[in-house]
């Protein structure tokens, strides 16, 4: 079997027009919906849904990669960026930072073309020290293969699955150049979410880094879509969806070699799953209502600074009971202070206490919900 790369037309993509206008047509109605619901919200309302959105970008595309990021430290590092008051922890993560950096500049950049440079830049941002887990890798430039060929494979390590075999890097420079002048001017008639499908799978053949492609690859999607916006506000996470649809991602990838140069599969899924992160937006933007809600209901209450700050954290999607020792943790006060702190929220109706002794208090927020019963 020839690998696509492999074709006498390659890169020549071709796809069926007829099979993705009925689907594509759909996920453009619910895009212009969810545009549309987003102009009612006030700016801090925005802002908010920005950061959820963001936040969730950079842990969904570095989890694909088998990288779990802690969340509070990348939603405190993305608020700071956005100048989001009381961005809390200052605690910065080495391996979240350059995702960050890479994904804000992919989208707020958007209209600055892209190059060798600047993936280059990325893929620096990513690895500082040089390496990928324990392993030394080269950084900021094209691989090499002087320790095999690189393929794209999943499965334990002693059985590993190859989806597909990418070009030699010895024609990486030809084919990047190709690559980034398409990128940098489509053909006009040629619809944004379709362009972004295609800069994807491109850049994923390609494979042109040692590590850190399928990363790159998602941020300069997310570049397409911005252009196609020509915003830079993201209130969708297409990264989500993919590490949600991670099979059937492979299973595309797959069906790319079995049918030459046609990619309508591939533009299908793709088509299904920038739909499906589209709908994934609808509880971003409940949860940033339910939030701005709460505090104009409580706009009058008198709370200190640490009550708001752990409080604006429960509101932004904490799991489990809070107790006086994690708001401790939280509030960074002793247990006594968070006891006093909690037992002021139950008393100015901001929270209640779930049933349990003593020695397992717990409490959670006073929601919409709760006052109507």
């Amino acid at each position: 079997m020839k690998y696509i790369w492999e074709q006498d037309d390659w890169p020549s993509l071709i796809y069926e027009d007829s099979l993705l206008l009925q689907p594509l047509s759909e996920a453009r109605r619910k895009q212009g919906l969810l545009l549309g619901r987003l102009l009612s919200l006030g700016f801090d309302s925005q802002r908010e849904a920005l950061l959820s959105t963001f936040t969730e970008d950079v842990i969904s595309t570095s989890k694909i990669e088998g990288e779990d990021l802690d969340r509070n430290s990348v939603r405190s590092s993305i608020a700071r960026r956005l100048g989001v008051p009381n961005a809390g922890l200052k605690v910065r993560d080495r391996r979240a930072e350059g995702v960050i950096e890479m994904h804000l500049d992919a989208v707020n950049q958007f209209d600055q073309p892209l190059s060798k440079s600047r993936l280059s830049a990325w893929h620096a941002a990513m690895f500082p020290t040089g390496c990928s887990g324990l392993e030394k890798i080269i950084v900021g430039e094209y691989r090499d293969d002087l320790k095999g060929a690189m393929q794209v494979v999943s499965g334990p390590i002693e059985r590993p699955r190859i989806h597909y075999q990418a070009p030699p890097a010895d024609s990486l420079d030809m084919e990047m150049r190709r690559f980034v002048r398409w990128f940098n001017h489509p053909p006009k008639a040629l619809d944004g979410v379709i362009r972004a499908g295609i800069a994807h799978l491109w850049f994923v053949l390609l494979h042109p880094f040692d590590d850190g492609n399928g990363r790159i690859a998602r941020a300069v999607a997310d570049m397409a879509l911005a252009q196609d916006e020509k915003s830079p506000k993201r209130f969708y996470s297409l990264s989500r969806e993919i590490m949600e649809q991670r099979k059937g991602y492979y299973e595309a990838l797959e069906r790319v070699n079995e049918t030459e140069l046609n990619i309508t599969y591939w533009l299908l899924w793709f088509i299904q799953c920038f739909e499906q992160a589209i709908e994934g937006a609808e509880g971003v933007i409940e949860a940033v209502m339910a939030k701005s809600q709460f505090w104009q209901r409580h706009a009058s209450t008198l709370l200190n600074k640490r009550q708001r700050k752990v409080i604006d954290r429960l509101l932004d999607g904490f799991e489990g009971g809070m107790t006086a020792k994690k708001w401790a943790a939280m509030g960074k006060c002793s247990i006594q202070t968070a006891q006093r702190d909690l037992l002021d929220c139950v008393e100015k109706g901001l929270m209640l206490r779930n049933p349990g002794g003593s020695k397992r208090t717990s409490y959670r927020l006073r929601l919409a919900s709760d006052e109507r019963l």
